[in-house]
């Protein structure tokens, strides 16, 4: 297992050095940051040139990232436009937006495996029915209009939660933008769990537990749930760093400055230090949950073996 981790450790270091230099070539072409600082007014080319020099921007490419690489490992993300230190915005930001994540994550867990569950039990009966027609929904109403919806009638209509966001960002103010962000993930966990259950509901291993008697709770709780998490775990894990940063639509309707609000701010002002600061943060995360759904693999199928 040891070498098994540290061989993805060191496969994680090329991935991350490729993704990170085509975010940081693609920020670069997308325009002048410079010029996108002063707005509809045309900014001094003296004035622009010395910007540019103090923001190395007038480097090679390969060179600015070169010592952004640098930078980061001394943690140093660069500065913002306005003078922020990008560390600074991290600080504010990925607190927020992991609170929505661990939100959104047990809301998709909790209920998509609960109805993948009695779907997958109940095959073309009415909750597996009925269970379809939720799922399908959810894909199909756009986040925006699912979030807009819930605010409202929630919120402002029926007053049943307070849907406003405290700059403290407590856990019981993320249900409903938890709930928005959680929606379309929710619907493919159901969906990934119903056909993983339906599909050991018919294998060997699971016959041969009901034919020694064994009680219906464990046959359900250990022999079939723990065979059929795999395709759900899988999911969930690429999901985190999904949700981390896909949350952009979701933390705009709610006013929620986080991961999502930041990125957004950073790309409409084309500031090039914020936004590939926090993409770099996002792959870190995407590559560390892909190595523990990994490691998760052999906890739920002790066949799985890591040399």
């Amino acid at each position: 297992m040891g070498r098994y981790v540290i061989r993805r450790l060191l496969q994680m270091v090329p991935v991350f050095i490729g993704t990170t230099f085509l975010i940081f070539a693609m920020v670069h072409v997308l325009g002048d940051p410079v010029a996108a600082m002063f707005g509809d007014r045309k900014p001094d080319p003296a004035t622009a040139a010395q910007i540019r020099h103090q923001l190395g921007l007038d480097q090679n490419v390969f060179v600015q990232y070169g010592n952004y690489l640098l930078d980061i490992f001394r943690g140093d993300f660069g500065t913002a436009f306005n003078g922020q230190p990008v560390s600074e915005l991290m600080a504010g930001a990925f607190p927020v937006t992991l609170k929505l994540t661990l939100v959104a994550i047990a809301f998709e867990a909790a209920i998509g495996l609960a109805l993948g569950l009695m779907s997958g039990l109940r095959p073309g009966k009415f909750v597996d029915n009925a269970s379809l027609v939720f799922t399908l929904l959810l894909i199909a109403i756009p986040t925006f209009v699912s979030g807009y919806v819930l605010q409202y009638l929630l919120g402002v209509k029926w007053g049943v939660i307070d849907v406003s966001v405290s700059s403290e960002v407590r856990l019981n103010e993320l249900i409903i933008p938890g709930l928005v962000v959680a929606g379309v993930s929710l619907a493919y966990v159901t969906r990934l769990t119903r056909t993983s259950v339906a599909e050991n509901m018919r294998t060997d291993f699971l016959r041969t537990a009901v034919a020694k008697g064994l009680p219906r709770r464990r046959i359900v709780g250990v022999h079939l749930m723990r065979n059929s998490l795999i395709p759900v775990v899988t999911f969930i894990g690429a999901d985190i760093g999904q949700l981390m940063a896909g949350a952009i639509i979701t933390e705009k309707i709610f006013n929620i400055h986080g991961v999502g609000f930041q990125l957004y701010n950073g790309i409409l002002r084309q500031n090039v230090q914020t936004v590939v600061g926090f993409v770099t943060i996002l792959v870190i995360v995407f590559l560390l949950a892909n190595l523990l759904v990994d490691l998760l693999y052999a906890v739920l199928d002790p066949r799985i073996r890591y040399a």
